[in-house]
């Protein structure tokens, strides 16, 4: 059952519920209690509308009847399109690595901190049926062939952040944070345009965890800091190159990106993990606000 919990934190008041797999969180700078109820309902209902109807884990929605389509074409809305569009920019961006018909990787990769590291030939069945140039996309018609799927979590819960804020903007002149996951953004600046804090994610439990400071827009994380693999002293994370199946050589283990709005921010934090080892050089490129370890 999905609920939603609301706790008064100081001067404002915070609000939890999980979306997307994800410990999800709202601060709104508010005393009104009542106005705090309703942003957190309007946060919480856009998130679990977006996952409902993208989550390629249900059998009732847009992502279910795309992927179960026999080699036929599928007419999609309006909003389905503008995220097939982006990602088809991002494929063309990244020549090719960032791709959401990869997502069936997961059937030989489960990046739950164990060392069962799939063999070859479990990667080689599946990268035939990868490949975004293999589909037919002319808006408002998809058409995957056999045996095909796609995967919009690459860029559902940044898209789900920026949907929040436009909500919440159209209701209130509050401040508020909105976290989705570790993906955040705030609506406006504070009264006393003094920034938030942030805890920056790291993937070293013992480290100094550090902090970002953001006044305005938004921050996207990526990297290996909760789904990886390790074995015999190598570490696994969980983004994959499409071409060779396997995990991007020399990652950093974090990429934080701050930017206008999340899909920016998550875009170029994915983007440049997908670079490996020439991922700060993608993002000093970029001329973003970056964290990277």
């Amino acid at each position: 059952m999905q609920s939603v919990d609301l706790q008064r934190q100081d001067h404002s008041w915070r609000g939890s519920f999980k979306a997307m797999a994800s410990p999800c969180e709202i601060i709104a700078e508010t005393s009104d209690e009542a106005e705090a109820e309703n942003i957190l309902k309007t946060v919480a209902s856009e998130a679990w509308r977006i996952e409902k109807k993208f989550s390629r884990y249900r059998d009732d929605n847009i992502t279910y009847q795309i992927n179960h389509a026999s080699g036929h074409a599928v007419e999609v809305d309006e909003e389905t399109a503008r995220l097939l569009d982006f990602s088809d920019q991002l494929y063309d961006m990244s020549d090719g690595m960032f791709d959401i018909t990869s997502g069936i990787l997961r059937r030989a990769w489960k990046f739950d901190q164990s060392d069962n590291i799939p063999s070859q030939q479990q990667i080689d069945d599946l990268l035939p049926a990868i490949g975004w140039h293999k589909v037919s996309w002319e808006k408002p018609h998809i058409r995957l062939q056999p045996h095909m799927e796609i995967d919009l979590g690459g860029v559902g819960k940044e898209y789900a952040v920026d949907r929040c804020v436009q909500l919440v903007q159209q209701h209130t002149d509050a401040s508020v944070l909105i976290n989705l996951g570790g993906d955040l953004a705030i609506t406006c600046a504070r009264k006393d345009k003094q920034p938030w804090t942030i805890g920056r994610l790291t993937s070293d439990s013992s480290a100094d965890i550090g902090v970002i400071k953001l006044e305005q827009g938004a921050l996207a994380s990526s990297g290996d800091a909760h789904r990886y693999l390790e074995k015999n002293g190598k570490r696994y994370g969980h983004v994959l190159n499409p071409k060779t199946g396997w995990p991007i050589e020399d990652p950093p283990h974090t990429i934080s990106v701050a930017a206008p709005t999340c899909i920016e921010a998550g875009m170029l934090s994915t983007l440049a993990l997908l670079q490996g080892k020439n991922a700060e050089a993608f993002l000093q490129a970029q001329g973003v606000d970056y964290w990277i370890n």
